[in-house]
C-alpha cells in the first residue's frame, strides 16, 4: 500500500480528500475552516489501519468522510474501487451495510429507552430480514461478544460499561459489514476492560475476515492493534508507515513527540529533549501569525528544528522506504531517521 495510490487488494482508497466546514455568508466556503486537507491513503482488505493523533486533528471527520457519512468537500473515495460520489443513494445505502462504526461512547451509542433485542434487530428490520432468521443471527452475535443470551430484554443502564461496548460491537456486526471504523472504542473504559475488548475486536477479525480503520489518540495501543499507522496533525497526514516502523524510526517531530510523551517507555535520541519541545507562547504566537500568511508546515509553530524554509510552504509525503514516508522539509534535507532508546 502506498500513499499515492491503490494496490491490488485495496478495499478502501482516498484521493487528495478535503473536508471543508462553510462559514456563515457568502463564501462561506472559501472562509470556512478546512478540517482534512488533502488526504490520499488506502486501506488493504482484512488489515488494520490505525490513524494516531491529537483531539481536533481531523481523524473523526476523516472517518465520517470515507464512509460519506459527511461526504468530503473535494477529493475522491473509492470502496473496492467504486467512487462513493458516483454513486445513487440507493446504491450508497447498500454500499453503507458493508461500513459500520464502533462509536467512543457506548452510552450515547445505545437509545435507553431501546432494549438490548430492539437495538439489535432494528438494523436488520430495515433491511427486511425476517424474525426468525434476526433472532438467530442476534444469538450468534451475543455469543461471539461475550454476553449472555438472557439479557436480550434488559435494557442499556443495566449494564457496565464494558458490555455495553460488547453489545455496540455486536450490532455494527449485525449488517455484515467488511469494513468497521473503530472511533477510539475503549477510551472511556476501564484499563482492565480495556484490554478485553481490545482482543475481542482482534479475535473478531480474524474470525470474520474483516478491515479496520483504529483512530485513537493512543501510539501504543494503535501500533498493538494495527498493521499500518497514519499520524495526523492540524487535518493532515505528517507520517505513514507500518507499526514497526513509525515506532522503531520515526521520522517526523510530531511523531517522534508523541512517542516521546508514552510514560516510561522510550527515551529519543538526537532530538531536544521532550520538556524543551514547547515553545514560549510569544514565539508561538509570532509562529503561528507567520504560519497564517505564509501557509507553511502545520506543524512549524511548534517544532524545535523548523526553519523559514517550513514557514514558506508545506512539504508534500515523501517516501523514505518500504512504504514509510513524511511530510518534512528536514528529514529531506539528509536528518536520518531517530532511533529509540530505552530510558535508564
Amino acid at each position: 500500500m502506498s500513499f499515492c495510490g491503490g494496490v491490488m487488494g485495496d478495499l478502501i482508497r482516498c484521493m487528495h480528500v478535503t473536508k471543508v466546514h462553510r462559514a456563515r455568508g457568502f463564501g462561506g466556503l472559501r472562509r470556512g475552516f478546512k478540517a482534512i486537507d488533502d488526504i490520499s491513503l488506502s486501506i488493504q482488505a482484512q488489515s488494520s489501519y490505525g490513524l494516531v493523533g491529537e483531539s481536533g486533528c481531523g481523524k473523526t471527520t476523516l472517518a465520517r468522510a470515507i464512509m460519506f457519512l459527511d461526504p468530503p468537500t473535494s477529493g475522491s473515495i473509492y470502496f473496492e474501487d467504486v467512487a462513493l460520489d458516483s454513486l445513487k443513494q440507493s446504491e450508497l445505502r447498500n454500499f453503507r451495510k458493508r461500513m459500520q462504526i464502533v462509536f467512543q461512547d457506548p452510552n450515547g451509542a445505545l437509545d435507553p429507552k431501546m432494549s438490548i433485542y430492539d437495538s439489535l434487530s432494528e438494523g436488520m428490520i430495515n433491511c427486511n430480514i425476517q424474525k426468525m432468521q434476526r433472532d438467530k443471527k442476534i444469538n450468534n452475535l451475543l455469543d461471539m461478544v461475550g454476553i449472555s443470551k438472557s439479557y436480550l430484554k434488559r435494557f442499556p443502564h443495566e449494564f457496565s460499561g464494558g458490555q455495553k461496548q460488547r453489545i455496540v460491537i455486536a450490532r455494527a456486526l449485525s449488517m455484515d459489514p467488511d469494513f468497521l471504523v473503530l472511533d477510539e472504542p475503549v477510551s472511556n473504559l476501564d484499563v482492565s476492560i480495556q484490554a478485553q475488548i481490545i482482543n475481542l475486536l482482534l479475535d473478531l477479525k480474524e474470525q470474520l475476515k474483516l478491515t479496520y480503520l483504529f483512530i485513537s489518540h493512543d501510539l501504543n495501543l494503535v501500533a498493538y492493534m494495527c498493521d499500518r499507522i497514519g499520524v495526523m496533525f492540524k487535518g493532515r497526514i505528517v507520517e505513514e508507515g507500518s507499526s514497526d516502523q513509525i515506532i522503531s524510526s520515526p521520522a517526523h517531530p510530531y511523531t517522534r513527540r508523541l512517542i516521546a510523551s508514552i510514560p516510561g517507555s522510550v527515551q529519543i535520541a538526537d532530538l531536544p529533549d521532550s520538556n524543551q519541545l514547547e515553545l514560549e507562547p510569544d514565539i508561538v504566537q509570532s509562529r503561528l501569525a507567520e504560519k497564517l500568511s505564509l501557509l507553511g508546515c502545520p506543524y512549524y509553530p511548534y517544532c524545535p528544528l523548523a526553519d523559514a524554509e517550513c514557514a514558506m510552504s508545506a512539504p508534500s509525503l515523501k517516501e523514505l522506504s518500504g512504504g514509510h514516508v513524511v511530510s518534512c522539509y528536514k528529514f529531506e534535507s539528509g536528518m536520518r531517521p531517530l532511533t529509540l532508546r530505552r530510558k535508564t
